[in-house]
C-alpha cells in the first residue's frame, strides 16, 4: 500500500473515532435522568390546629391578655419580645460558644464540601505519571535467536477520562448529595431554634425558682420570728405550750422546702452555663428577676400551610425524603450500561535525553462500556430496597409534621389555659393576702388566737408560690410557642444569620 493510501486510511480512522465519540458524548447530552423527580409533599389544607373553635384571645390576667395574630410574621429574634436586656445578651453570647450549635454548623460544612467535591464526577479526569525503570529483554521471548539485552526505559505520560452520565445516576447522587446538604443547614437552623427556646426556657426556671426561694425565705424568717415570740410567751404560761409545737411544726415544713428549691435553682443555673458554652465553675451571668421579664401581648401564628415549609425539624425531614428519591435513581441507574471516554498520550525512550522525541511519543484513544449482564437479583431488590427506604422516609416526614402540628396546637391551649390559671392564682393571691391583713388585726383586737394567724400566713404564703409558678409557667409556653413555630428565622437576613453563628446554605 503506497504512503498516499496509508494516510488516507489513518484520517478515516481518526474520523471514526471522532464520529463515535460524538454519538456517545450526544447520546449523554440527551440523556434523561432515570428515577423518579422529586415533588414536595403537599401542605397541610387544614388552617386551624384544633377541631375546635377558639378564641382569638386569652383572659386577661395580671391585666395582661394574649393576642394569636394567625398568619403574621415571626420576628427572628423572637426573644427580644421579653424585653429583657439581660435575656438578650445571654443568647448574643451563648450563640458563639454552645459546642452543640458548632457541631451543627461543622456537620453543615462538612455536607456542603461533600457536595463540592462530588461535582468532580462532571469533569474530565486527567493524570500525568513518570516511570523510569531499568528491564532486561530476551529476543527468545519470541522466538528469536539472540542474548539478552539490559536497558533502560523511561515513561511519561498522561490520560484522561471522562465518565459519560447517559443514564442520571450521577445526576441523583449529586442530587442527593444536594439533598443531604439541605437537612444539614435545616439541622443547624433547629440546633440554633432549640439552643434559644432551651436559654429562654431555663432564665424563666432560674427567676421563677428565685422567687420562690425569696417567698419560702421570708416565710421561714416569719416563723423563726414567732417562734421565739410563742416560745418566750408559752414559758410564761400565756399560751399553751402546743401553739409553740404548731408553729415549730411550720418551721421545719417551710425550711424543708428550700433545699429543693436551692439544688433546682443551681441545676439550671448549670444548664444554662452549659448551654452558653461555660463550665459552671466559670458561669457569673446576672441574675434575672421574674418582673424584669415582659409578657409578649402579640403572639404571631403560622397557618399550618406555612407551618411545614419554615420548622426546621418538617424541613429536614423534607430533604432527608429528597435523599431516598435520589437514592431511587442512583439505584434505577444501576440497571443500565455505563459508559467512559478514555485517552492516552505519552513518550517512551530508552534516554532521557530522547525522551520527547517525535518518534517516541504514542497515543490511545476510545470509549468503553460496562454493563451488567448476570448478578442474579442483586440490582434489581437494590432498587427495591431504595424505594422502601423512600417509602420509610415519607412515613417519618408525615409523623414529623403531625408532631410539629400537635406542639402548636398543645402550646396554643397551654397559654389559654395559662392565663386561666394566672387570673386565679391572682384572685387567690389577692385574698389571701386580704383574709391575712384581716387575721392580724382581728389578733391584735385579741378576738382570734395566733394560731389562726399563722393558718392564714401558711395560706397566704402558698398562695404566692402558686402565683410564682403559674406566671413562669406562662412565660415558658410563651416560649414554647415561638419555638414550635419555628422560631422566625426565616425572616432574618443573610448578614444576620452570619452574626448569629449559622451557616447559609452554598
Amino acid at each position: 500500500m503506497s504512503l498516499k493510501n496509508s494516510g488516507a486510511s489513518v484520517r478515516r480512522g481518526n474520523f471514526a473515532m471522532v464520529a463515535l465519540l460524538w454519538v456517545v458524548v450526544s447520546g449523554c447530552i440527551v440523556g434523561c435522568a432515570v428515577g423518579p423527580d422529586f415533588a414536595r409533599p403537599q401542605a397541610p389544607l387544614n388552617q386551624h390546629y384544633s377541631n375546635e373553635i377558639l378564641s382569638s384571645d386569652t383572659v386577661a390576667a395580671q391585666g395582661r391578655a394574649q393576642h394569636f395574630k394567625f398568619d403574621a410574621q415571626i420576628a427572628a429574634q423572637w426573644w427580644k419580645l421579653f424585653d429583657c436586656e439581660k435575656l438578650n445578651w445571654l443568647i448574643t453570647g451563648s450563640l458563639d460558644k454552645n459546642p452543640s450549635l458548632q457541631a451543627a454548623q461543622a456537620n453543615l460544612r462538612q455536607s456542603q464540601d461533600v457536595l463540592r467535591a462530588g461535582y468532580g464526577i462532571f469533569y474530565p479526569q486527567i493524570g500525568a505519571g513518570f516511570e523510569p525503570t531499568r528491564q532486561q529483554f530476551s529476543p527468545a521471548r519470541f522466538g528469536e535467536a539472540g542474548g539478552p539485552t539490559i536497558f533502560n526505559l523511561y515513561t511519561f505520560s498522561t490520560s484522561a477520562s471522562y465518565l459519560l452520565d447517559v443514564f442520571g445516576g450521577e445526576r441523583r447522587t449529586i442530587e442527593g448529595l444536594g439533598a443531604q446538604a439541605e437537612m444539614q443547614y435545616y439541622n443547624a437552623q433547629g440546633s440554633y431554634l432549640a439552643l434559644t427556646g432551651n436559654i429562654v426556657n431555663a432564665v424563666v426556671a432560674e427567676a421563677a425558682y428565685s422567687a420562690e426561694i425569696d417567698a419560702t425565705g421570708q416565710m421561714v424568717g416569719f416563723l423563726e420570728e414567732q417562734t421565739e415570740i410563742t416560745g418566750a410567751r408559752a414559758r410564761a404560761g400565756v399560751v399553751p405550750y402546743s401553739d409553740l409545737l404548731s408553729i415549730q411544726t411550720q418551721l421545719a415544713a417551710a425550711q424543708a422546702t428550700l433545699p429543693p428549691l436551692r439544688q433546682q435553682l443551681s441545676h439550671t443555673k448549670n444548664v444554662i452555663a452549659i448551654l452558653a458554652g461555660v463550665a459552671p465553675a466559670d458561669w457569673g451571668a446576672p441574675r434575672v428577676e421574674l418582673s424584669e421579664l415582659k409578657l409578649p401581648s402579640d403572639l404571631p401564628v403560622s397557618l399550618p400551610s406555612d407551618l411545614v415549609r419554615q420548622r426546621p425539624d418538617i424541613l429536614a425531614a423534607e430533604a432527608q425524603l429528597h435523599t431516598a428519591s435520589a437514592q431511587i435513581g442512583v439505584a434505577t441507574a444501576a440497571l443500565f450500561p455505563g459508559f467512559t471516554l478514555n485517552a492516552d498520550y505519552g513518550w517512551n525512550s530508552t534516554s532521557l535525553n530522547t525522551l520527547f522525541a517525535a518518534n517516541a511519543a504514542f497515543w490511545t484513544m476510545g470509549a468503553s462500556l460496562a454493563t451488567p449482564l448476570l448478578q442474579g437479583p442483586t440490582l434489581w431488590f437494590q432498587r427495591k430496597a431504595a424505594i422502601d427506604a423512600y417509602q420509610q422516609a415519607l412515613a417519618n416526614y408525615r409523623q414529623t409534621v403531625l408532631a410539629g402540628l400537635a406542639q402548636v396546637a398543645d402550646a396554643l391551649d397551654a397559654l389559654r389555659h395559662d392565663a386561666q390559671i394566672v387570673d386565679a392564682e391572682s384572685t387567690a393571691l389577692r385574698d389571701s393576702s386580704e383574709a391575712l391583713n384581716l387575721v392580724q388585726a382581728s389578733y391584735r383586737a385579741g378576738t382570734v388566737n395566733y394560731l389562726q394567724v399563722l393558718i392564714a400566713d401558711a395560706q397566704y404564703q402558698q398562695t404566692q408560690l402558686g402565683y410564682i409558678q403559674a406566671v413562669g409557667q406562662r412565660l415558658q409556653d410563651t416560649a414554647a410557642l415561638f419555638v414550635a413555630l419555628g422560631g422566625g428565622w426565616w425572616n432574618a437576613p443573610a448578614a444576620a444569620l452570619r452574626e448569629s453563628s449559622v451557616v447559609t446554605p452554598k
